[in-house]
């Protein structure tokens, strides 16, 4: 308890000062040492606890608001600054201190301790602050973006690009950190252009295209070469007025993007840079001098990624596209997605394109761009060399949404899936299709069928699988226990039966509210043996009799 009253003792003269100056009361000055008495004494305990820290620094900033509102609303004529004046603000900043020495290696409390310093003004305590925390967490890159920003919001950019640079340098894949670099150097930029429009610099450079040769004008310099020569000092200027240029279209910014795309080839990073560039308040043409600059590197860096490519193919479609403009990026785009889809490319791409086209066929875009999006994707379709199953299988649903002539579509999705064989997507777009245009038991027919035929992953087959649910349930009235039994005997995918029971009691559950319902006196009763039939053995489930995986 020695630590608490010594602790007491140096709060006396703060709180001597805050009742002469009226700001609190002796009643109040007694209740706030009883508070403090409180959260000191849980500070010196055995084992110290980060809230009680925390809380102790919130009533400590709560009463600083106070004491601030009382001081603005009774303003007296001293202007003499006293010990309550920096006192409370004093205690908060002792109070994280006392923190970090139990907490060093928590950085969320670092960080609430910088944001509070900044919070008061305090900058060299912030300089210290963050200097401490990069030396003990030199690979957090939240550490060096709080000390740049810190650093630019006191105009120090030369000490905010040092900063981060050593942030780089130290975590060259925080993709955070390069685009907080980026977003510098562009409001360096902005900040340069205006600085040299109030000086009245210009910024433009003269260009030498239609210069006369003087040797040409004046046959006396063939004579006396040199005696019209340009001085030395106006080439420096050209010379100047050249960087100045390069600087405005984005040099800069261009070196650094090189730099993160080098060390950090990713797509995320070149999303991320996208969406900043795109987004920050830059003149239109460094906007699109940088985006162009971007989409050069992407192409180098990543040439055959599904998601590059179609963040390539995403630059001719802009929000604000409308009429003829928005016609021909969608043409452009199009014919950037069907050109990389077309060249014996991945799945992925594939399955990029088909997404493209399905999008843009839901938007409320004229039919002739609809048909125009939906042939291109039925050229790829038709190629013998091709069995793309996400472009067949976006195809038939495309066709299902828009198409009237049912018999077409059915026979087209009949046609695709021979070409796809046991693929899942293309299986369980047929089936849509047959839902809407062909009759029950053509339905039924063919999802007993796809269920046989269809391989690939869990998800996949229990898809297939599960389709015809509601269907069987709410239409139909197929036996679901048949189903349930089929599913027992297919062994080609793990798990699969217990799937069924799990889909088949949720989907009696949302549509009947109960599981006994829709179900006559004997399935119930068959369901039930079923389930209470259902035991373990050796490590292994059996259910209905039949012996389950692991």
């Amino acid at each position: 308890m020695e630590r608490v009253q010594f602790q007491q003792e140096q709060m006396l003269d703060e709180l001597k000062d805050l009742v002469e100056k009226h700001l609190f009361t002796e009643k109040e000055v007694k209740q706030i040492v009883k508070k403090r008495t409180a959260f000191e004494t849980a500070l010196v305990r055995r084992v110290a606890q980060k809230a009680d820290f925390l809380r102790y620094a919130s009533y400590e900033m709560g009463l600083e608001q106070l004491r601030r509102k009382r001081a603005a609303r009774t303003k007296s004529e001293s202007t003499i600054p006293s010990i309550s004046d920096y006192a409370l603000v004093r205690r908060q900043f002792q109070i994280f201190e006392r923190a970090l020495k139990k907490f060093k290696s928590d950085v969320a409390l670092w960080i609430q301790y910088i944001q509070v310093a900044q919070r008061e003004g305090a900058r060299a305590l912030v300089g210290r602050i963050t200097a401490r925390a990069l030396q003990l967490h030199p690979n957090q890159p939240a550490l060096y973006i709080l000390a740049a920003s810190h650093e630019l919001n006191h105009q120090s950019p030369s000490s905010a690009r040092t900063l981060l640079q050593r942030g780089i340098r130290l975590n060259a894949e925080s993709i955070e950190l390069w685009r907080e670099y980026v977003k510098m150097e562009l409001g360096f930029i902005e900040n340069l252009r205006r600085r040299w429009e109030i000086l009245g610099i210009d910024t433009t450079v003269p260009s030498n295209q239609g210069r006369e040769d003087p040797a040409a004008a004046d046959p006396s310099n063939l004579i006396m070469p040199g005696v019209d020569k340009v001085p030395a000092e106006e080439e420096e200027v050209d010379d100047g007025a050249e960087a100045r240029k390069e600087i405005l279209q984005g040099a800069i910014v261009k070196s650094v993007i090189d730099s993160a795309a080098q060390a950090l080839p990713k797509l995320e990073l070149f999303k991320t840079l996208r969406t900043l560039l795109t987004e920050y308040p830059s003149p239109s043409s460094l906007r699109e001098t940088l985006l162009e600059h971007l989409y050069k590197l992407l192409k180098e860096k990543l040439p055959d990624n599904a998601g590059a490519i179609k963040l390539r193919a995403g630059r001719f479609l802009t929000p604000e596209l409308k009429g003829e403009a928005l016609v021909e990026g969608l043409r452009r785009a199009n014919g950037e997605l069907l050109e990389a889809a077309g060249r014996d490319a991945d799945e992925e791409i594939c399955q990029v394109y088909a997404t493209f086209v399905e999008e843009w066929c839901g938007t409320a875009i004229d039919g002739n761009l609809k048909e125009y999006l939906i042939s291109t994707l039925r050229s790829l379709c038709q190629q013998k060399h091709r069995a793309s199953p996400s472009l067949l299988a976006a195809h038939i649903r495309l066709l299902t949404n828009t198409e009237d002539g049912g018999s077409k579509v059915l026979g087209l999705a009949r046609k695709y899936c021979k070409k796809a064989g046991t693929s899942a997507p293309v299986w369980l777009a047929r089936l849509e299709a047959e839902k809407r245009f062909g009759d029950p038991a053509a339905v039924d027919r063919v999802w007993r069928e796809a269920r046989r035929v269809v391989r690939g992953t869990v998800e996949e087959v229990e898809a297939v699988w599960t389709w015809g649910l509601i269907l069987s349930v709410g239409d139909t009235g197929m036996e679901i226990q048949e189903l349930v039994q089929e599913s027992m005997r297919e062994g080609s995918v793990g798990g699969l039966h217990e799937k069924q029971l799990m889909s088949y009691v949720r989907v009696l559950h949302e549509v009947h509210g109960k599981p006994e319902a829709g179900l006559g006196s004997d399935q119930g009763a068959d369901m039930g043996h079923m389930a209470s039939g259902s035991r373990t053995s050796g490590g292994r489930q059996v259910v209905g009799g039949a012996v389950l995986g692991e």
